[in-house]
């Protein structure tokens, strides 16, 4: 079927089967490669999305269910051309290390300052409790989210 969504603000149509996931249909129907799978089982969250303002596991969610949807990836965190201040400071600060969490920890932590611009180390952690990393103990990452969310520039 033909499945028509709103991706990082660009109306898409990509082919897929209803049931296919839409990890997949980022990735391979529309090239979308930033997100991630870990586990396949919305146990990890390295394939974190906000779908229509929600943040969700794609690997959980059926093609159908994301059709006419509103969906944000790693691709779409970014100001034009520009870094958005999170993903600067990830590289900057260690929040990033062997790679596979950091797309969906980074749209995790992008709906978290969305929602609340000045979000204290608890909030930070927990907005993104549904992330697992086994490379950075988490402070580092906590760090680049305080600290983006202190940069000026992280205003679009």
């Amino acid at each position: 079927m033909e499945i028509e969504l709103r991706v990082n603000g660009a109306l898409r149509r990509v082919e897929a089967d209803p049931m296919a996931r839409l990890l997949d249909v980022l990735r391979v129907g529309l090239g979308l490669t930033g997100t991630k799978e870990g586990c396949g089982e919305g146990e990890c969250g390295a394939c974190t999305v906000i779908l229509d303002g929600e943040l969700a596991c794609a690997c959980l969610v059926p093609a159908c269910q994301a059709a006419g949807a509103a969906v944000t990836t790693i691709e779409g965190v970014a100001f034009a051309e520009r870094l958005h201040p999170l993903q600067a400071h990830f590289a900057a600060d260690g929040g990033a290390q062997c790679g596979i969490c950091t797309p969906g920890m980074i749209v995790a932590a992008r709906h978290c300052l969305d929602r609340n611009r000045s979000p204290t180390r608890t909030q930070v952690r927990e907005a993104v409790a549904g992330n697992l990393c086994r490379c950075t103990g988490y402070q580092r990452i906590v760090d680049a989210v305080v600290a983006a969310a202190l940069d000026p520039k992280a205003q679009p």
